[in-house]
């Protein structure tokens, strides 16, 4: 057994809690921006990209997460397309976040009162530019608790990563683990670090809900 002290061990769990951190913004980021396109197909007038958006949704809200890191990890390859542990992880987190994203602001959307389209087209903008001045704007404030709360659950979705390899949080605790047989003192550890990343994500979106409630 490697003899690790308290402090040796918290301080490889806190490097690897960077991973974890910088593959949760990626994912962010990139399903901010393809779920604003899923979300355009979501709202268009063509009933062919609604349903393609629709399917789409449908498809990565009702599989696992799980099996999806697998098929990008484990069945690209098998399509002549080589892929690293931590681009496998970014595209599948993505997707994943796109399709909640995008009907979280579909939500948004649909919330808002049909006189907000009336205005847009008043002022003789066309519809992109009502989407894009009038209506997304709005939509995504009233959706910011949702879309704050559902980081959270991205965050933590992280930990499935370390099953394809990629060297986060878990896995890289469960790597101490193994070296230094104490696992109560590294998963307390990596529970403690999870909670300092969310929990302050969580109280926000609840102060943004009763903001938004008191408006």
């Amino acid at each position: 057994m490697i003899e690790f002290t308290f402090w040796d061990i918290l301080r490889n769990l806190l490097f690897a809690t960077r991973w974890t951190v910088l593959l949760s913004a990626a994912a962010f980021i990139g399903g901010t921006v393809v779920g604003i396109a899923i979300l355009m197909l979501r709202i268009s007038k063509r009933s062919w990209a609604r349903r393609f958006a629709s399917g789409y949704i449908a498809l990565f809200q009702g599989t696992p997460l799980l099996m999806q890191l697998f098929l990008m990890f484990f069945g690209l390859p098998m399509l002549g397309f080589r892929i690293e542990p931590w681009t496998a992880a970014v595209l599948a987190l993505t997707f994943f976040a796109s399709a909640y994203l995008a009907e979280i602001w579909r939500s948004g959307v649909e919330a808002l009162p049909l006189g907000q389209w009336d205005a847009g087209a008043s002022l003789g903008l066309h519809r992109v530019q009502e989407l894009r001045l009038v209506i997304l704007p709005q939509a995504f404030a009233i959706t910011r608790a949702p879309v704050v709360g559902f980081l959270v659950q991205l965050i933590k979705g992280t930990a499935l990563t370390s099953i394809i390899g990629f060297d986060e949080l878990l896995r890289t605790s469960n790597a101490i683990t193994n070296a230094t047989f104490q696992p109560f003192t590294v998963y307390g550890l990596v529970a403690v670090i999870f909670f300092v990343l969310c929990y302050p994500l969580t109280q926000y979106a609840r102060t943004l809900e009763k903001r938004e409630f008191a408006h």
